[in-house]
């Protein structure tokens, strides 16, 4: 028969390990994605030794032209990343499943979906957010073709639309209305402005401006 102590001991117990099987989960996640040279920095190898040491992982990584040095989680999202500990809000987080396209950013010149790849996995890689792209006072010609032909309603989505519309100008792929659509397709506008959002990429493609 069980005393209330040790009733009251059980949930706890049961907690703590659940606790620590959650951390050494995310550390080995972490081992296998992260760049080999933070791997070492750990030192010996056992299980605990890495869940301690990768509760918070080193990141070196440059945004917008500036360099950071993060201490983050093995399990914080790039998207996470950018909004919570830079606070560069312009990336919108929607479905948080890669269907949507608002939160796409470019790493390396590459358009990326942020929601779906771990922050620990950029290490000194170029990010570039919807904050980098003017200079100053002076718009992006994506986004002075955004506001002329009306891209963009709620404009949530607007940011990931802008910087997928430059990849897809920059990767050869905005030949055509078809084309742009095709290749734009895996971001969602639910005002539906889908046809003023081509004309801008279109434009802007044609006039051969440098994205």
């Amino acid at each position: 028969m069980c005393t209330d102590n040790q009733s009251d001991e059980q949930p706890f117990v049961h907690s703590e390990s659940r606790r620590t099987f959650l951390k050494q989960s995310s550390a080995l996640v972490a081992v296998s994605l992260a760049p080999v040279s933070l791997i070492k920095a750990a030192g010996n190898h056992d299980e605990e030794n890495i869940a301690a040491f990768f509760e918070k992982l080193p990141l070196s990584i440059e945004v917008n032209g500036t360099a950071h040095q993060l201490q983050v989680e093995p399990r914080t999202t790039l998207l996470d990343l950018l909004r919570e500990q830079l606070h560069l809000t312009g990336t919108k987080k929607g479905c948080d499943h890669g269907q949507c396209g608002a939160c796409t950013v470019h790493v390396n010149g590459k358009r990326i979906n942020s929601c779906l790849t771990l922050a620990v996995m950029q290490e000194g890689k170029k990010i570039t957010t919807i904050e980098g792209l003017a200079k100053g006072e002076q718009l992006h010609p994506l986004q002075e073709a955004f506001i002329k032909h009306d891209g963009f309603q709620c404009g949530y989505c607007t940011p990931g639309q802008i910087m997928s519309g430059i990849a897809c100008i920059r990767e050869g792929h905005a030949n055509s209305y078809d084309e742009v659509r095709e290749y734009m397709s895996g971001n969602i506008c639910r005002c539906g402005a889908y046809p003023n959002i081509v004309n801008a990429i279109l434009e802007v493609k044609e006039g051969g401006q440098t994205v």
